[in-house]
């Protein structure tokens, strides 16, 4: 029954990134065009939204959405969340409307086929680097002041230790948001450790709830404040995620 378990869930795995590259090869053509402006960009966006929720549905992952405000799609914003699994990025392509750029590791522009395009629209961060991470800051400000919206994990990766529910958080977000005064809408992912770890014989289809809490507004706000945000913002997210687990425990008693 074990070895059974394993295969499955190996084939399981490898259908994943079948589901990653069929998309990106129908649309190919039209992914590159959107690519060779600026101002392609957003119809660039529009077909990955449709490329995330093509996988988390094909993977068998339902999400269910609770939001404290409408999200303004005219609105810059700094958008944050937890950080478990390779299933983030999808799912917040398809929860959040307003067109934005990722800042993530480079090592994801290795991927075959997904690479191509994440490399020439995402921000990519060498954390190893701090040339790097100090390159991310003129980069962002160029997106955000063409009217784009910037997504950052802040925890700065994925917790070697599954058991911590929530990381430290970097200041790079918060900082970024406290210059440009822009509000951070802070994001928690109630189940995506548990449906896609980075384990990889483990996960299985199933609900991914998703809440999104009232932004964070940063006008008036300067640098000696970022410290104070960063931790209103963990603390927003660290105690939905303790919901999260709360219901999940009362579902399983």
């Amino acid at each position: 029954m074990k070895g059974i378990k394993i295969i499955l869930r190996t084939l399981w795995r490898i259908w994943f990134y079948i589901l990653m590259a069929v998309p990106i090869l129908i649309m190919f053509p039209f992914l590159v065009l959107s690519i060779l402006s600026e101002k392609g960009y957003p119809y660039f966006f529009f077909m990955a939204r449709i490329w995330a929720k093509f996988i988390l549905f094909g993977m068998g992952f339902h999400y269910k959405v609770e939001s404290e405000q409408v999200v303004d799609e005219n609105k810059s914003y700094m958008i944050v969340a937890n950080h478990t699994s390779m299933a983030d990025i999808m799912l917040m392509l398809a929860v959040i409307k307003n067109p934005f750029v990722f800042v993530g590791k480079q090592e994801l522009a290795r991927i075959p086929v997904f690479g191509f395009f994440y490399k020439r629209t995402c921000i990519l961060v060498d954390r190893s680097d701090s040339q790097s991470r100090m390159a991310v800051f003129a980069k962002a400000q160029k997106r955000i002041e063409s009217g784009l919206s910037v997504c950052i994990f802040p925890e700065g990766g994925v917790p070697d230790d599954e058991s911590i529910l929530l990381d430290s958080f970097k200041e790079g977000a918060f900082r970024l948001a406290v210059e440009h005064q822009i509000p951070i809408l802070p994001i928690s992912f109630g189940d995506n450790k548990e449906r896609f770890p980075y384990t990889f014989f483990a996960g299985s289809p199933g609900i991914m709830r998703v809440k999104i809490h009232k932004q964070v507004n940063t006008l008036g706000k300067t640098n000696a404040d970022r410290k104070e945000i960063r931790e209103q913002i963990r603390n927003i997210i660290y105690s939905q995620l303790l919901v999260f687990e709360a219901k999940k425990t009362l579902k399983t008693a």
